[in-house]
């Protein structure tokens, strides 16, 4: 089996967030969603958990975090080129996101924006030139 990540993300609204998560290419998968929870599938590796924020508590000891007023997570999803970054930018605004919440990053071998869901967590879409990451061995990390 490959590894697989499942991002848990409190929200406010299951209905409107679902809708933004169809809209930048995910697909409910009806399995795993109920009135609690809502189960987005981006890849075959990679699924957006959208819990309600009193269901969401039942797993942490901790208090949740509005992530409106405070960092919790940056999640990065690379794409494959710029204009899919641009195309997922444009997908978060037409489907509730707020958009270009910093400064496009153009690094010449990388290309990212960053985008908000209706509950404020944070997405930074970017593309990287392949062969950059090639030819990357011992150079210096960069975070998307």
């Amino acid at each position: 089996m490959s590894r697989m990540i499942f991002v848990n993300l409190p929200v406010s609204d299951l209905d409107a967030t679902t809708r933004f998560y169809e809209g930048i290419g995910c697909v409910k998968n009806p399995q795993f969603s109920n009135e609690k929870a809502v189960s987005m599938v981006w890849s075959d590796t990679i699924y957006f958990m959208l819990l309600r924020q009193d269901f969401f508590a039942t797993f942490t000891p901790r208090p949740v975090a509005d992530a409106r007023g405070a960092s919790e997570v940056l999640v990065a999803l690379s794409l494959e080129n710029r204009e899919a970054v641009d195309a997922f930018v444009d997908a978060a605004w037409s489907s509730g996101g707020r958009v270009d919440i910093r400064p496009a990053q153009e690094l010449g071998f990388m290309y990212s924006r960053s985008v908000e869901d209706p509950d404020g967590h944070i997405f930074e879409a970017f593309w990287m030139d392949p062969s950059a990451v090639e030819g990357a061995a011992g150079a210096e990390t960069v975070h998307a």
